[in-house]
């Protein structure tokens, strides 16, 4: 191509265009006048053209003067703008979830219901369900959205209210983790401002993160993977797109949209979230189909265990014992948070050594215990006592349900009609029932002093007991055979008359072998129905005669065997000190004379353990009680041989491990390790076991125990029909009562007594009281294990039959009968009192012939024994018979 010069490039420019010569004037003034009119729009035009520009550099000012306040305001709101540390180091409050051994849940700690998730763990159209209702072009913007800005401000306008919101997710983010959720200017511009610089920091999967783990989806859930627990029982993993599409459209107000509540309204905004999805071709139309025609269904995942309510409570309870800042050192914990935060916020999975099938038969069997013993106490009168006002209004309040009676479940029930044999109750304006008169014939006055009559019918009119207006508590019943008279009404319900127990109790459960506490119940009722007061290990109260286990073990190693005689006969202790005296009774009142050791602790005699102690010494058997981890200080008294310290059933369950472990005492487990919350361990706690006894006294003393069950105090346990030992315990006054049951993969401890130190009445026992609410516990809690014997060890013991009936025991090896190495704890030690001989002088009718001035306690007692053990062995009378002895 040429160049083209300047002068043809001049000459390409268009010609100046020729001015027009002024008209000549036609006419008179006309052309001037013509002329002067033209004149007039030049000066028009000139004054709006400067009107234009002067208003064009008013907007320019105005643009500028925007700008530079905008700047200044930006500066300004950029001066007081939070760190995006809280962001950097996303730790928000986490469930705290506590499992059984078997893996099911017992229970969740939490502020808020939270599980953190992340994308890659979810199906796309579950972010893609709440970004199509939230932000449909989240990663496409920088972190504000002026078109859904302004798209919301004309919908608010032509509505006249607030309908949409133009807050992308990630200034939602920003609102919920930096800012206050005050509605202002200055917050939606930090929120802007922050919005922008977070999509400078963090990627948009990341905030996306943040969001779907953050936002409250109502019903306490926090985050995707809680609503997805808490709608649909099942993880956010396990979604279909109708669920998802639920779930995402409860963000914009959980409560108008909770679907237990209002599920119209739920469903109806799911289909605009599955619209929308739709509508964006991020599922397609027969995804679409399929959503829309899919049948909700809202059920929760259960978060705790029915019957472990107690066993979570000391979980939770070392929990913030073992985070705190001390022990947080000295475990390696380093999250900051300690004691409740730690275990409310941090989000661990704690495994136990709970066994759901082994609760619940605690708690059912100790529940049912505590009923029959409520009952032996007698009727404490109705429930409550309604006015006839005030009957409509109960029963629309009780929500009573068939379901509720299912299982051995209660009611409550309103009288409404009292006949001699029958009581007429209202459940609900609906249900009706009948009570038999069979079913009350328990409900006697409650007298402490007389011991009820088993099987009496202490009422044989219902007029007597109920009252129309009364509220009481039913059960369901069996209905009457046919043909019996009254026949059941109709439609009616045949129930039980219950009470509900005003005496408490424990139960406890530790696997000696591994240490695991597998059930453990504190209580009739937990929480709301009932207290948070742990008896098993909260409660300190005397074991009485279970203690007793603690004197024979230490008198085994003392020179004492199974074959001892123990005389079990009147004593009388001063003090040499206060000369107080003391005269220790066994709990009949009677005295058998002398006793082989076996059958002494079979039997439970108290007299025949406070020789056994004077003649071991107290200090043997406080060691022993240390040596077997009994927590309490024990003063050296003879008085504790009887069980007078306090101590938990879980720390008298635990001593029992030992003979039942060839003498090893289990620590016991409760919490067997700890996972952060992404899964990883960062507590271990394994098996712990102390050598306490050896292998052969533990057992000798198991073989001892079981003859509690077969041929003592503890005799109802034979019906499990397995080996298992025991011991009983009663304390002064029937105030606590004890089973301990020892078998070898099994020991429980079961405690019955008022919180406030009272006599339960006549009869309430060890082996009437706490021993049937194991039993009840046991029919269940041993079918998980083999009839097994006690290990025996290989040396050091000798098996002989102790008498021409009596069992077979074993005995340390050269300690057996006629090796002569048996000690005998047939009197006492000699106080040295000057009026020891007058005392011993009362025995001069025991033992013909006999001068108690000059001749030993012991000397005397073994004389009658020669001279007639048949008669000695028989009941002794009470009374001015009395062997004094200084301690």
């Amino acid at each position: 191509m040429s160049k083209i010069s300047k002068d043809e490039l001049l000459s390409l420019e268009p010609a100046p265009k020729a001015k027009k010569a002024p008209a000549r004037a036609e006419g008179k003034g006309g052309s001037g006048a013509k002329s002067g009119a033209k004149k007039k729009p030049a000066k028009k035009r000139g004054f709006l053209s400067r009107l234009f520009r002067f208003f064009l550099w008013l907007c320019l000012l105005g643009v500028l003067a925007a700008a530079g306040g905008g700047y200044a305001l930006y500066k300004w709101a950029e001066g007081d703008l939070p760190s995006f540390s809280k962001i950097a180091d996303y730790r928000p409050p986490l469930v705290t979830t506590v499992l059984a051994r078997d893996g099911s849940v017992i229970g969740q700690l939490y502020r808020e219901r939270r599980f953190l998730v992340t994308l890659d763990q979810l199906p796309k159209f579950v972010p893609q369900a709440f970004l199509a209702v939230e932000d449909d072009q989240f990663y496409k913007h920088p972190g504000v959205d002026l078109k859904a800005i302004a798209r919301a401000a004309i919908a608010n306008f032509q509505h006249g209210r607030t309908t949409q919101g133009g807050s992308t997710i990630t200034q939602q983010v920003v609102k919920r983790l930096m800012l206050t959720p005050e509605k202002s200017y200055e917050r939606k511009l930090k929120e802007a401002i922050l919005a922008y610089r977070l999509e400078q920091q963090l990627s948009k999967d990341d905030i996306l993160t943040l969001y779907i783990n953050q936002i409250f989806l109502g019903n306490n859930a926090y985050g995707v993977e809680a609503a997805a627990r808490v709608y649909f029982a099942k993880h956010a993993s396990e979604l279909t797109i109708a669920e998802a599409a639920l779930i995402a459209g409860l963000g914009q107000s959980p409560s108008a949209y909770n679907p237990y509540r209002n599920p119209k309204a739920a469903e109806k905004r799911q289909q605009h979230v599955l619209r929308r999805l739709r509508d964006l071709a991020w599922i397609s139309e027969a995804e679409y189909d399929e959503a829309v025609h899919q049948k909700l269904e809202y059920r929760a995942m259960q978060s705790s265990n029915p019957t472990g309510g107690w066993y979570l409570e000391e979980v939770r309870r070392q929990l913030v014992e073992m985070f705190s800042e001390e022990n947080a050192a000295k475990y390696g914990f380093d999250f900051g948070l300690y004691g409740e935060d730690a275990v409310y916020e941090l989000g661990l999975t704690v495994h136990t050594a709970m066994d759901p099938l082994q609760q619940k038969a605690a708690h059912d069997g100790l529940r049912k215990g505590l009923e029959e013993a409520t009952k032996r106490h007698g009727w404490r009168g109705p429930h409550a006592r309604l006015e006839p006002g005030e009957y409509d209004k109960f029963l629309k309040d009780k929500k009573f349900e068939l379901a509720d009676l299912d299982e051995g479940g209660w009611a409550r029930a309103l009288v409404t009609k009292v006949q001699a044999k029958y009581a007429d109750v209202a459940l609900s304006p609906s249900h009706k029932g009948r009570v038999g008169v069979d079913s009350m014939k328990w409900a006697r006055k409650p007298d402490v002093k007389k011991r009820p009559i088993p099987g009496h019918a202490y009422v044989t009119d219902a007029r007597k007991l109920l009252k129309e207006g009364d509220v009481v508590w039913v059960s369901r019943g069996k209905a009457p055979a046919k043909g019996q008279k009254p026949a059941l009404p109709e439609g009616y319900i045949p129930l039980d008359l219950e009470q509900l127990p005003d005496v408490q109790g424990a139960m406890v459960s530790i696997e000696p072998e591994t240490c695991d506490v597998v059930a453990m119940v504190g209580g009739y009722a937990f929480g709301s129905s009932g207290s948070q007061f742990n008896r098993a290990t909260q409660a300190q109260r005397q074991p009485g005669s279970s203690f007793k286990p603690v004197v024979y073990s230490a008198a085994l190693d003392q020179g004492f065997t199974p074959s001892s005689m123990l005389l079990d006969g009147p004593l009388m202790i001063v003090d040499k000190w206060t000369k107080e005296v003391w005269r220790p009774g066994n709990s009949d009142g009677k005295f058998l004379g002398p006793l082989p050791l076996w059958r002494g602790l079979a039997l439970s005699r108290n007299l025949c353990t406070i020789r056994l102690v004077q003649q071991v010494g107290i200090e043997h058997v406080i060691a022993r009680a240390k040596n077997l981890m009994l927590a309490p200080d024990f003063p050296a008294v003879l008085a504790i041989s009887l069980g007078t310290i306090e101590v938990t059933p879980l720390n008298m369950a635990q001593a029992y491990t030992a003979f039942a472990n060839q003498g090893k005492v289990s620590e016991p487990r409760l919490i067997t390790n700890i996972q952060g919350p992404w899964g990883n361990t960062i507590y271990e706690n394994p098996s712990q076991h102390v050598e306490a006894i050896s292998p052969q006294n533990a057992y000798v003393m198991a073989n001892l125990l079981k003859g509690v069950v077969q041929y003592g105090t503890g005799t109802r346990a034979k019906v499990l029909e397995r080996p298992i030992a025991g011991k009983t315990g009663t304390t002064n006054d029937e105030m606590d009562a004890w089973f301990l049951a020892v078998t070898p993969h099994l020991v429980t401890a079961t405690y019955i007594g008022y919180d406030v130190l009272q006599p339960m009445g006549r009869g309430e026992q060890g082996g009437s009281t706490a021993l049937p609410a194991y039993i009840h516990y046991a029919k269940e809690a041993l079918k998980a294990y083999p009839p097994d014997d006690f290990i025996r060890p290989e040396s050091g013991l000798v098996d002989v039959q102790v008498a021409e009936d009596g069992p077979i025991l074993p005995f340390y090896e050269g300690s057996e009968p006629g090796s002569g190495l048996s000690l005998d704890a047939m009197g006492g030690e000699d106080g040295g009192m000057d009026d020891v001989g007058s005392a011993l002088s009362d025995l001069r009718g025991i033992v013909p012939g006999s001068n108690a001035e000059t001749v030993p306690p012991e000397v005397l007692v073994r004389q009658k024994q020669a001279a007639d053990r048949r008669k000695a062995e028989e009941k002794a009378q009470q009374g001015e018979d009395l062997l004094m002895e200084i301690f």
